[in-house]
């Protein structure tokens, strides 16, 4: 087969990725900078039956002009598979939509292998905005602050036990393990429904108290993304007086798309869709990439940035 690679080899993902087709005998494009033009024209060059992407490049490549869409012929496509951070689900339909949903598949995981989850579109159409259900050998749990193991649709932190018990292959620096009676997480935030399919929230260190509520920017981001001309975002907490923190928004515009006179104004339409709580109270725009070739975004060097000086 061709393999596709979009992502940077440093990065976990796209490394194993790359190793395995090598293994395997098969022939291995990688790009050298990801463009969603240019990933277009080495689809169409190459001829990849398998493609290997993160949500911010899928974003990309939707928001291209529709007559280059039109034109852009992804026939070859076996497979696309996408890792690294909550896909939209506007995005996942696109993607749906264009390929067939028994061509997309989404892995849920991280680089520490505590376990994984994984999903197809056929059954992300009937269970949208799940990151699947565990692989064999895996279990997922959701557990409270206390530990205890919370019903369906309730959320709390994301555990994993494998088959062969939790690993020691790995270590944090400056951080303590979060390994409790055989278990292990990532610290993502998540909820299972009744038929064992997991649901990401958040990271817990990304999660802003806004007056009291637990509020998670995934859910802000993926509205705000919804809109013409956006290309990415991150929603942070800052400091404020009254509601304890108050989010805050920036958004990555593309090239073609002006800057908006009045910020809140330009994103009501998203933010209609979300409870008034979660709504940023200010908003400001940039044409700087927000999520690095990985497709993560650091927030907390974003917040930092924007703190007052002590």
């Amino acid at each position: 087969m061709t393999l596709l690679n979009a992502g940077p080899i440093y990065h976990t993902a796209p490394f194993n990725f790359c190793t395995v087709a090598m293994a395997e005998g098969s022939h291995i494009v990688c790009m050298e900078k990801f463009d969603a033009a240019d990933w277009l024209a080495q689809v169409e060059h190459y001829r990849p039956s398998l493609v290997c992407m993160v949500p911010t490049m899928m974003s990309r490549i939707t928001k291209l002009a529709s007559e280059v869409l039109a034109k852009a012929d992804l026939s070859s496509i076996k497979l696309l598979l996408h890792v690294a951070a909550p896909c939209p689900s506007e995005i996942k339909r696109w993607w749906i939509d264009r390929l067939g949903p028994e061509k997309i598949y989404e892995v849920y995981g991280g680089t520490e292998r505590l376990g994984a989850t994984g999903i197809n579109g056929v059954d992300w159409l009937t269970h949208p905005g799940s990151v699947g259900r565990p692989i064999p050998g895996d279990e997922v749990l959701i557990l409270d602050d206390a530990g205890a193991e919370l019903p369906p649709h309730q959320v709390g932190e994301i555990y994993f036990r494998r088959a062969t018990g939790t690993g020691t292959h790995y270590r944090y620096i400056g951080s303590e393990t979060r390994i409790r009676d055989g278990l292990d997480s990532f610290g993502d935030m998540g909820w299972l429904d009744e038929d064992g399919f997991l649901y990401i929230a958040d990271r817990r260190t990304d999660m802003v108290v806004v007056a009291g509520v637990n509020v998670y920017p995934a859910e802000v981001e993926a509205a705000l993304e919804s809109l013409p001309g956006v290309l990415c975002s991150a929603v942070i907490g800052l400091p404020d007086a009254d509601l304890g923190s108050r989010l805050h928004a920036i958004v990555e515009l593309a090239q073609h798309t002006e800057l908006p006179a009045d910020g809140i104004e330009f994103v009501a339409s998203a933010l209609a869709r979300i409870a008034i709580f979660k709504r940023p109270r200010s908003v400001e725009f940039t044409r700087e990439r927000i999520r690095d070739d990985a497709g993560k975004v650091r927030r907390g060097a974003l917040r930092a940035a924007r703190l007052p000086p002590k």
